[in-house]
């Protein structure tokens, strides 16, 4: 999964993206919620000493002011409509950030 096709997805989630981070400038103009994305590496697979088949590790982070799970839900079910196999990882309160986060892992 490229990049633009990766976006094209999250695009329907109707809220501000990023790759990796927002600014703190940009964070400045956008509110929650938002979800962030990035690829930390990845988990190729091989044959005949070379890579036979590419796999990216993919991180969708959602941010909210409260847990909100039909926000949850709507992500889960993008993400299931593009048959893409993932884990929740991570859903809990940043105190510092007065935000919760919900971390969603897949490969793609």
């Amino acid at each position: 999964m490229t990049a633009e096709q990766i976006e094209k997805m999250l695009e329907e989630m109707e809220i501000p993206f990023k790759y990796h981070h927002f600014t703190q400038k940009e964070m400045q103009d956008v509110s929650l919620p938002i979800l962030v994305w990035i690829v930390p590496g990845t988990d190729n697979f091989f044959a005949d000493g070379q890579t036979y088949h590419k796999i990216k590790e993919l991180d969708i982070e959602l941010y909210t002011d409260e847990k909100d799970w039909a926000l949850e839900e709507k992500l889960e079910g993008i993400l299931d409509k593009y048959g893409i196999p993932w884990q929740q990882t991570a859903s809990e309160w940043l105190e510092t950030e007065k935000m919760w986060e919900s971390l969603y892992e897949m490969e793609v």
